[in-house]
């Protein structure tokens, strides 16, 4: 059942979250010499130019647990090397991500020296914890090595030539093993991706804030 109490606080964050997350895509490979994205309007911090229809309706149907934004388009071949390219532009929506929960998690530490009322305190504790735990759950999640998730990039960038048809294969399967895990996430008691990246989420969350991710 969807709390909608916390949605109307996360439904926001997590909009930025992916909205920074794209914008970084778009803006590294703008750097490395790919205006691709930036010719189709993805270099923008506008919600709307990123924000998939069916990935918002999905996020919704199935309590905020899962959804998607739009991806970057990206030419590997307008890189000077498109291994390194495509490694960079990988890396930088995880980054992204790692970067706001850490600005996050500097207000969440000033929090007790500005002069707000309890209950305004309360909110903007809750509001700075989702902001943290949202993009450490983006930044990890993106991490996997399966297409079309940015860990899967990062590794196709990092192997040797000789593993092409690895590649290859990975680019077409990928997608399908994906959605196969990521459903099996809603009729196990466990998510088997949660299984995987929950200790990390975990950890991160609690070096930010001091206080363990129930």
């Amino acid at each position: 059942m969807i709390d909608w109490q916390q949605a109307l606080i996360g439904l926001p964050i997590l909009f930025l979250s992916l909205t920074v997350h794209e914008f970084s895509h778009a803006w590294a490979a703008n750097k490395l010499g790919d205006p691709t994205a930036r010719m189709l309007g993805r270099m923008s911090l506008n919600p709307i130019v990123h924000l998939d229809l069916m990935g918002v309706v999905m996020m919704v149907a199935s309590g905020f647990r899962f959804g998607w934004a739009k991806p970057v388009p990206v030419n590997p071949a307008n890189f000077r090397n498109w291994r390194q390219g495509m490694l960079w532009v990988s890396l930088a929506g995880p980054i992204s991500n790692i970067i706001l929960a850490t600005g996050a998690a500097v207000l969440f530490r000033l929090l007790p020296y500005v002069g707000m009322g309890e209950q305004d305190t309360a909110l903007a504790y809750q509001m700075v914890y989702m902001m943290i735990f949202i993009n450490c759950a983006l930044a990890f999640f993106n991490m996997i090595p399966l297409p079309p998730l940015d860990g899967s990039k990062v590794l196709i960038a990092l192997l040797p030539p000789q593993y092409e048809n690895f590649a290859i294969s990975l680019e077409r399967y990928g997608p399908m093993v994906l959605l196969g895990v990521i459903f099996l996430g809603f009729i196990l008691p466990i998510s088997p991706i949660w299984t995987v990246i929950g200790p990390f989420v975990k950890t991160a969350v609690w070096l930010y804030t001091g206080y363990p991710l129930a």
